[in-house]
Parts: structure tokens; sequence; C-alpha cells
């Protein structure tokens, strides 16, 4: 009893501390362990909390037996964690992170005791050594790399296919979002190659002067690919400000601002980007007959030239936030007086009700023989009665409606009558068509149904064309074909990513296809003539149950090619900073109802979506080498944690939707969705986040990048993409170089000289990556978050490398106004 009194007179102020935080760390283990338990998970966190109370009870006692209690648990937790991780040291950090911390307090607490006696102090040389033990395992872990931190590089590509190269496509320029109307992302450059790379400088930064204030505060997702076309580079800010710089000094030659107001803004103020249109060149549409109808079987005549230097020979055009479609002329900035109303067009006639930020234009219209095509966001899980998701097109030349395809209404072929509207709640789409001028079609990525989480009241057309690619004849506005990724989409799975044509090689031929990536991870390769898959496609058995049984389908199609194939999470894919938050996370997978992908919505519990609607892939779209015949795929790799609320829970929260007057005192449900219509609004935790640090329940990687051989569809390498620089608990910045994969939105252009560059990724990098080893050849960091697809061009025989860094409210990352042009030191000429 002497030395036990002797013992606790030398705890002190520091070994209160320490003593205190293992006996509130181990009670709130064994509180959370023993309801994990009770769910079915792990006895870890049970068993822990109890050895932590007993330690810290013997302590403060004076019995120094319990640092062999700490020592013994310490090592067992070393080992456990490598077990349960498969040896990867970042998957380990939440399982060792709080246990080596306390464990090194403790020993420091020990080395500072007094009057103990040598007797004493030879007892405790067990914690120290498991202390050393754990942190050598840990290390080793790091060391060895887990598969988090591996690039897996295999061989090139086996198809060398000449993929859709129109003759717009010599590299020179960017004419369209995705390089040309074939989207591939791809330029025929060479200058630029893996030897060269890291010797790349910036050679101009213009800043488009659009950055958020007051209103648009925290909402700025610009997005933004600049256009190249012979002298001029086309750039269009977070507000739809189109500006023309020079292409070799950054100059601005010239500014057109249409104007839109901040109440506009939907999820955040975007304008992907614009398109280019030539008069001298383009074909016109098919002529009427005298119904006013497309003459389908007569003879396109070409177009009449437009002689140089008239007004709007070429054009921008665009659409804005506020649902105008603009025609600029491409050398002045000035509205074009020929086109609609001097230059512009209400994309809102026809719609009936809507409100600012409902109804938005976010992508560029797809310019098909002479045809704009453009859908629009309609703001998803507002109202079953949104405004229409109708697709038109307009004569490039003078946008006057040439036609519309309106699913609701397959028999109507323009505006509608006086008094009624477009059919109102249809899918629609936001992201970018592709087009194939030579067969005359244009292929639509299509959205889900305004409410997205909730089937029941569909119509018949919305439950066939949502979540589809979809073909219509350019002419008529007539679907030549579509193809469905989702069945009855409750997951909100809408395709966001651009299509790309390709000349795929199959039966010894090659064949006019068309590359579709999906949400899901899924790579479709199809027929772009008749929408036959190419590749394998499976219909698969889903799980079921929920709350609408009888909706969903029982099947759902799955593709052999993959971007993002990951297996079913299991609770040791939880993640977090310290053994509680993914205590935390382990007991919300243990609640929640989840059975795999496409885990059908619930209410009476939250239930996970994996992948979320973030990724696989999304409006950065894939990119494709032909010469090399690799597919470059980034992704997103992260699950939702979603709950349907019935209306009356919403209602007494007061959510509401867009269009509604919003209730005093309105209560958030996360990211919530008011889907008026229908029995449920809906609770989003995008990414599954810790609501204490902000820190996602999933393990990294949360982002990948992922080569695949365009004829196999075998992955050649695949690796984590994004450090966690600028990530961390709280928002915090870690400033940790390590590739640990974060989440990432935006694409990737290659070349011919064998170098991809993309920025995505929420670090601010941008970067260059071999082609064929998935290496990184060179970094720059950029003045904002590069949410943005970078784009490269040729001016006076030097090759430029581009990108706009303006960031991403929803990435967190910062928001900026900078477009930055790299090119190879001793080719720049002189700035004036």
């Amino acid at each position: 009893m002497e030395q036990v009194k002797q013992y606790r007179g030398d705890i002190g102020v520091f070994g209160i501390l320490v003593l205190a935080l293992m006996a509130v760390g181990g009670g709130t283990l064994m509180f959370g362990g023993s309801w994990l338990l009770l769910l079915g998970g792990s006895a870890y966190y049970l068993i822990a909390g109890l050895l932590y109370l007993l330690a810290a009870t013997m302590l403060f006692q004076g019995r120094v037996a319990g640092t062999w209690i700490v020592a013994l648990l310490t090592l067992a937790t070393a080992i456990w964690a490598w077990w349960e991780t498969g040896g990867d040291g970042w998957d380990m950090l939440p399982r060792m992170s709080a246990t080596m911390v306390l464990a090194v307090m403790l020993c420091i607490w020990l080395l500072r005791l007094r009057n103990t006696g040598r007797s004493v102090r030879r007892t405790l040389w067990p914690l120290p050594v498991a202390t050393l033990a754990g942190l050598v395992i840990w290390a080793a872990a790091f060391a060895t790399g887990g598969e988090n931190n591996v690039v897996t590089a295999t061989r090139s590509g086996t198809a060398q296919v000449d993929a859709t190269m129109p003759a717009d496509a010599s590299g020179q320029d960017w004419q369209a979002y995705g390089g040309t109307n074939a989207a591939m992302r791809y330029s025929t450059l060479t200058q630029i190659t893996s030897d060269n790379v890291d010797d790349l400088e910036l050679v101009w930064e213009y800043h488009t002067g659009d950055m958020p204030a007051g209103e648009t505060e925290g909402k700025y997702s610009p997005e933004n690919t600049p256009l190249k076309v012979g002298d001029t580079i086309y750039v269009c800010s977070a507000m739809g400000i189109i500006t023309a710089v020079n292409p070799v000094s950054g100059e601005e030659l010239w500014r057109y601002d249409p104007a839109v107001a901040p109440q506009s803004i939907p999820y955040g103020a975007t304008c992907r980007g614009v398109a280019y249109f030539d008069t001298t060149i383009a074909t016109t549409p098919n002529p009427t007959t005298e119904a006013g109808l497309p003459d389908i079987g007569a003879a396109k005549p070409d177009s009449q030239p437009v002689l140089a230097g008239d007004v709007c020979s070429t054009m921008i055009i665009y659409g804005t936030l506020d649902a105008r479609l603009i025609a600029i002329d491409a050398t002045t900035g000035l509205p074009c007086p020929e086109f609609g109303d001097a230059g512009e067009v209400n994309l809102l006639d026809g719609l009936g009700e809507t409100v600012p930020g409902w109804y938005v234009m976010t992508s560029p219209p797809t310019i098909v023989n002479g045809i704009a095509v453009l859908g629009a966001q309609v703001k998803d899980g507002q109202a079953e009665d949104a405004p229409s998701g109708v697709i038109r097109g307009y004569d490039a030349r003078t946008g006057d409606l040439a036609w519309v395809w309106d699913m609701g209404a397959p028999d109507r072929t323009g505006a509608p009558a006086a008094g009624e509207t477009y059919t109102r709640g249809t899918p629609n789409m936001w992201t970018i068509a592709a087009g194939d001028d030579d067969l005359g079609l244009v292929y639509l990525p299509m959205d889900n149904s305004s409410v997205d989480y909730y089937g029941g009241n569909r119509s018949p057309a919305e439950n066939e064309f949502s979540t589809s690619l979809v073909a219509l004849d350019v002419a008529t506005g007539a679907v030549a074909w579509s193809f469905q990724t989702v069945h009855n989409d409750l997951w909100d799975y809408d395709l966001g990513s651009q299509p790309s044509l390709v000349d795929f090689p199959a039966n010894g031929f090659t064949v006019p296809a068309i590359v579709l990536a999906s949400k899901q991870g899924d790579i479709y390769i199809l027929d772009r003539e008749t929408g036959e898959p190419l590749t394998g496609v499976e219909e698969r058995p889903v799980p079921q149950g929920g709350v609408e049984p009888d909706y969903l389908s029982p099947t759902q199609p799955f593709s052999t090619w993959h971007s993002l194939a990951r297996p079913d999470l299991t609770e040791s894919d939880m993640w977090g900073m310290t053994l509680f938050d993914q205590l935390y996370c382990r007991i919300q997978f243990r609640q929640a109802h989840y059975d795999g992908i496409y885990t059908p919505p619930t209410s009476d519990a939250h239930w996970i979506q994996y992948p979320g609607y973030n990724g696989g892939s999304d409006w950065g779209s894939l990119a494709i080498d032909p010469k090399r015949g690799i597919i470059l795929a980034n992704y997103n790799d992260v699950p939702n944690y979603n709950r349907l609320v019935p209306r009356a829970e919403a209602d007494a929260l007061g959510l509401r939707a867009i269009n509604e007057h919003k209730a005093k005192g309105e209560t958030s449900l996360g990211e919530a969705g008011a889907q008026k219509g229908s029995p449920y609004a809906i609770d989003v935790n995008a990414g599954w986040r810790v609501p204490f640090t902000g820190l996602l329940c999933k393990e990294p990687p949360y982002g990948g990048l992922r080569a695949i051989d365009l004829a196999t569809g075998e992955t050649l390498w695949d690796r984590p993409f994004g450090t966690a620089r600028r990530n961390g608990p709280w928002g915090i910045p870690t400033f940790i170089p390590a590739e640990l994969g974060t989440p990432n939105n935006g694409g990737a252009v290659v070349t011919a000289g064998g170098v991809a560059f993309l920025a995505a990724a929420t670090d601010n990098l941008f970067r260059a990556v071999d082609i064929t080893t998935g290496q990184t050849l060179w970094s720059v960091v950029l003045p904002a978050g590069g949410q943005a697809n970078p784009f490269t061009y040729e001016a006076d025989g030097i090759q430029y490398i581009g990108i706009m860094a303006g960031g991403h409210h929803f990435m967190e990352t910062p928001v900026g106004d900078s477009v930055l042009v790299w090119a190879l030191p001793g080719l720049i000429p002189p700035q004036k």
C-alpha cells in the first residue's frame, strides 16, 4: 500500500490528462462497441473499450500492471489493423492513430514518474516495446504499400485503330468541348512528349474577372473548357461572360456579358463551354413540307457560303443560366442580328411554369449538319411537375426552331400550341451530346426523371428513355435508337459523360462505334448506327425490396468493360480519422440497408448507394488514344448515404421545392430534395461524410485513374488519383503529398506524344501522366481548383496545353478565374 500511495502522488497534471483520456475513450469505445456488436459488427471496439477502462482504473490506483494491458492492446491493435486492411498503411490510420497517440503519451508520462523505485520502473518495459513494435508494423504497411498506394502497370493497348477523326482534328485547334464532335479528347500533336514534358513553362495567365460576390458567394463551379479556333481562344466564365483571347499572348480581344442575374444560379454557376459555328462550311437542315414539317425525303442542299468579313460568318453559340440561347460574332463579340431576336432565343418558351434556377443551360449545344441541338439542366429533386426535359434543334444560322423531341408527346415536332406546354417532368440532358455529321445523328446522354428517387408516378416514356443514350436524326428529331443503362432508375445514375466516337475493331473489321461511360463505372461500346452493343452486356439480378418493390426492375445491365470495378462495401471498409469516427461509420453501416449496387431506396432507415451519384464517370468524360488503343478514365469511388423522408416529416421540417414559398425557420435535411408530387422527399449525404470531422466514411481511394485496352476491356494500369495536400479533418489541409486518391471532377486530354493532361482532383494540381504506365511526369500547383477539362492546341508551330482553374464550390476547392497555358521553353515567343 505504501508503494501505491507513493505512485498515486506522482500522477501529476499530465498523468491525470492521460488517464482521463484513456477512461473517456474507453467508455466511448465500450458504449459504441456494445452497440456495434448488437448490430452484428466487430467485437474489437467493445473489447478495446473495456481494456482501456480497466487499464485507466489500475493506473489511477498505482498498479503498474495497467501498463501491461495497454501494451498488449497496442500490439494487438496493430496486428488486427494489419489483418483487417491487408496491410495498407492509410487504411490502418483510423485503427492506429488514437491507439498510438495514447500509447506514446503514456510512455512519456511513465518516463516523468519520480520516486517509483527501480523495481517498479523495471516492470514498465512492455509498453515502450509494444509501442515501438506497433509503430514498426504500421511503418511496414506504408513501406510495402497496400493496394491504395500502388501504380499497377502492365502493358500497352492492343487495338491500333483509327478513330473517327473529322477534318477539324489536325491538332491545331480545339474546336469543341471534346476537341471535336467525336469527343475523344485526343490531339494529334506530338511536340510535347514524355521525355520533355517536365520542361513545360507557364506562358500566360488570363483572368476573366468573373468572381463570386454577394448572392453568388459559395456558388461558383465554372467547369469551363475554352475553345481554340484559328487565332482566337474563347472562354466562358461561370456566369456566362464570353471573352476572346489571343492564343499566343493571352491578351483579351473582346468581351460579351449576357448580364445573367444571380437568382438564375441552380446548384452552381457553371458554363462548361460554347459551340463554334462556321456558316461558310455548314450544311443547312432538310427543307420543310407545306405543313411546316421536315421533308425527310428531300435532298439536303449545300449552304450558301457567307463572304468572309460578313457579320457572323463565324459564330459562338451557347446557352445561359437564365435560359437564353445566344449567338455572337466570333470575330467581334457582338450579337448576331439575324439570329433569333437580335441574337437571342428565349428557351423558356413552351415550358410553362418555372422560376429562376430551375431550368438552366450549363453545357454547350452540339452542332451537327447546321442544327444546334440542346437540352438543359432541370434542377433535380424538386417536383414531378418540373419543366420539361424536351430536346430542341435550332437552325444554327438563324436560331429558328427546326424540331423538338418531346418524349411525352412523340408526335410533336414543333413548339406547343397556344395554352399547351412541352411534357413536364420528363428526363433532360444537362451534359454534352456528341454528333456524327456523316450519319446525321446526335447522341444524347439522358438524365433521370425530375424526381430521382421515386418512380411510381412515372410515365411509360420516362421509363423507356431515362438514363439512356438516345440517338436522334438531326434532320427531323426522330429517335433512331436508344440504349438504356439503368432500368427504372431510382439512384440518380443519369448519364453525365459525353460519349466518344471511334471506329471499333470487331470480327476483323472496324465498326463505327460510340463509347459511353456511366456513373456506375461501366463502359459501353455500341454500334453508333444501330445502338447494338459491340462488347459484353449482361442482365444480372439486383437487390429487391425498398419502398417500391413493384416498380423495381429485377435485373440491370452490366458491362464487361469497366472504369470502376470494386467489390461490395463491408464494415471493414469504413474509415475516419480515429477509432471513434470509424466506429461511428461502422455503426451507420450496420444500421443502413445495403445489399450491394442497386440497393433499393428505403425510408425506415438509410440505405447505402455505392457508387454514389458522382462516380465512376461524370461530365469530365473519357479520353481515348486511338493510335495506342487506350481508354483513359478518371473516376470517383465514393458512396452516398441516403434516406427517403416521408412527406409529412419533410413538410414539418419546412422542406420546400424551388417554386414554393419557403417556410419560415426552414430546416435543412442535408442535401435534400422536396420531390413534390411523390410520397417522399430525399435526404442525401453525398460522399457519406462524418458530421464532426467532414471526412468520408469509406476508406480511400476516393478517386482513381485507369487505362483500359479499347479492344479487350482489360485494365492496363490503375492508380489512386489525387493527394491529400489540400484535404483533412474540419477542412484543414494536411499537406500530405501521398496519392491517396481524392474525389475528382473534370476529365483528361490525351496526345499523340504519349502524354495525358488532367487536373480534376481536390489537390489543385495539374498533372502530365504517361499514357502507357500511369506515372506522373510533371505537375504544377494551380491558383484555384482544376475542376475542368484541359485543352491543347498549336499556334505558330508551338504546342500549348491549357486549363481553366476556376475551382468548384461542391468539391470545396478554391474558386478562381484563371486560364493558364504552358509550352516548352526555347519555343515560347517573347511577350510584349
